[in-house]
């Protein structure tokens, strides 16, 4: 009867602010603000959610058999020391669901089977993923941890063939000391066998070769946030790294030769800086990316929510956006000047002036920030996927942004066409005169447009289908288009409107001239002999 009423008593306990039922400890909604020293030790489960807990210490749970410990909605709650679990057994179930714990102990997780940690934003990374031994489900706020887990058991499962080798030969040792009659082996050959598999696998670590069991893990990635680097194929880790290197130089080329040019800045020379400004700040996107990249290979699950929720991601989208649509407006502005110059080339006092280029292009400039500060405020988000454009489409507003920039990028490529389809028109109409250079320029300017338009044209069809929601092709296939499409402006604009122009080279040839010779004495003798004037074009 004593003993009885002692088994009783034990699974009773009183506290001032919580209560015990059947070896629960209770505490929701106290407005507790730590862990209450005199926990008792009998209790299996501890429920201290909906609190005001801060701060937890080391060996907060000294003494108890856990199996579940509910810490959700404590919203001041940012850590679990590595030692907070010492001289506990368990926890079997952690719930941090609702907090802002931003790392979990490295010890003491051994025990744990199902883990929830839904909403808690700030756990953007996991200790090593060999502390979860025991883990079987999880649920966490970000997909990424889940592709932690995929790619783990992959790992291990990569071990099976060496795990069945001893296997093997653990069941040909059984067999033999149990006289078995399928295999027949001499003790030659048994010794043999067992000195060479020890030089292959003897230093392996056999505790590996547990059976592997998947763990059940939510949220699933999606189409948006697959498990895989981000650059999904190795083909493209190395193109990107050439086409950005490209872009970068060849526009920085273009930008040092035209503003250091000795001959005065004319409208066009204006606007082709604006441009190569454009395709430089697309060259260093990918740059950026392609760094990123290497330096998350093979371990990208680990670092995707500081990448995708940090400033850099947010920095890699605002210079694609921005440049993108400054690239475009910068074209469009272009194309009008030829047009205008071309189809009124007996009224001179028609020319675009320079101080009417730069009223314009300011314009751009504003259109094209303001385009690449919305997702970063809220409408769309750079942080949808790995390669930090906005691709977000969940709310009404989102989804008319995106629409809004790509009809309007079609709509600038259908003026860009409509204007050249004019100019050729009226270069070949012999009433209305027009001077052979203007016929050369806008036959090199067609060339470069339709270039882009060649590059624009695949990523704006399936970004139109993927932004009213009907994606024809994966994220995955999308960073094709990303590398093998969308910079090919930027690396052939340089060379079409600007290196292969013989204007150009005299510029280049001259600037060269000045940095590496005496300008006094040289540049005369290399223009052979004629002074540099400062005509108007």
């Amino acid at each position: 009867m004593a003993l009885l009423l002692l088994s009783l008593l034990a699974f009773l306990c009183h506290h001032r602010l919580c209560h015990c039922s059947n070896r629960v400890f209770l505490c929701q909604d106290s407005k507790v603000t730590e862990i209450p020293s005199d926990l008792p030790r009998n209790a299996i489960e501890l429920w201290l959610n909906k609190n005001g807990i801060q701060e937890i210490h080391n060996c907060a749970f000294n003494g108890t058999q856990l199996d579940e410990l509910n810490l959700s909605d404590n919203d001041n709650l940012e850590e679990l020391p590595n030692d907070v679990f010492q001289g506990a057994s368990g926890p079997v179930i952690l719930d941090i669901s609702r907090t802002r714990i931003n790392s979990l102990p490295s010890h003491g997780l051994e025990n744990l089977k199902k883990l929830r940690a839904r909403s808690t934003y700030n756990l953007k990374k996991l200790p090593s993923l060999e502390k979860f031994v025991a883990l079987m489900e999880a649920t966490l706020t970000y997909p990424s941890h889940c592709c932690a887990f995929a790619n783990w058991r992959w790992q291990i499962s990569e071990l099976h063939p060496i795990c069945n080798k001893s296997i093997l030969r653990q069941e040909v040792n059984d067999m033999t000391q149990a006289g078995a009659q399928r295999v027949s082996l001499t003790e030659d050959d048994e010794s043999s066998y067992g000195r060479a598999f020890d030089m292959m696998y003897g230093e392996f670590d056999y505790n590996l070769c547990q059976e592997v069991v998947d763990v059940t893990c939510f949220p699933k990635p999606d189409a948006f946030n697959p498990c895989e680097d981000i650059m999904g194929y190795n083909i493209l880790r190395v193109l990107i790294w050439f086409i950005s290197i490209l872009a970068v130089t060849g526009n920085i080329t273009v930008l040092v030769v035209l503003t250091t040019s000795q001959y005065k800045l004319t409208v066009p020379r204006f606007l082709m800086c604006n441009l190569a400004f454009a395709d430089l700040c697309i060259g260093i996107y990918l740059l950026l990316i392609a760094s990123v990249d290497v330096h998350t290979k093979s371990q990208y699950h680990n670092y995707a929510i500081d990448w995708q929720t940090g400033a850099g991601c947010a920095a890699a989208g605002f210079f694609t956006v921005f440049a993108s649509e400054l690239s475009v407006y910068t074209l469009t502005a272009i194309t009008l000047e030829r047009w205008h110059t071309i189809t009124h080339a007996m009224q001179l006092d028609c020319k675009v002036q320079l101080r009417h280029a730069c009223s314009i292009m300011v314009m751009g400039w504003i259109f094209a920030s303001a385009a690449a500060l919305f997702p970063i405020f809220g409408i769309s988000s750079y942080m949808k996927v790995s390669i930090c454009l906005p691709m977000d489409i969940d709310s009404p507003l989102s989804q008319l942004y995106v629409m809004f920039l790509l009809v309007l990028n079609v709509l600038a490529f259908v003026v860009i066409c409509g204007c050249y389809m004019h100019i050729y028109l009226t270069v070949r109409n012999p009433n209305i005169v027009s001077s052979a250079s203007d016929t050369r320029i806008a036959k090199r300017m067609a060339m470069l447009i339709f270039t882009d338009f060649i590059c624009m044209a695949p990523i704006s069809f399936f970004a139109i289908s993927a932004s009213l929601k009907v994606p024809l092709i994966t994220v995955s296939k999308a960073k094709i288009l990303l590398v093998l499409f969308y910079p090919i402006n930027s690396c052939a604009n340089p060379f079409l409107y600007a290196i292969f122009t013989k204007n150009f080279r005299r510029d280049f040839f001259i600037l060269l001239n000045i940095t590496l010779w005496n300008p006094k004495r040289e540049l005369k003798t290399f223009l052979g002999g004629v002074k540099t004037k400062r005509p108007n074009g």
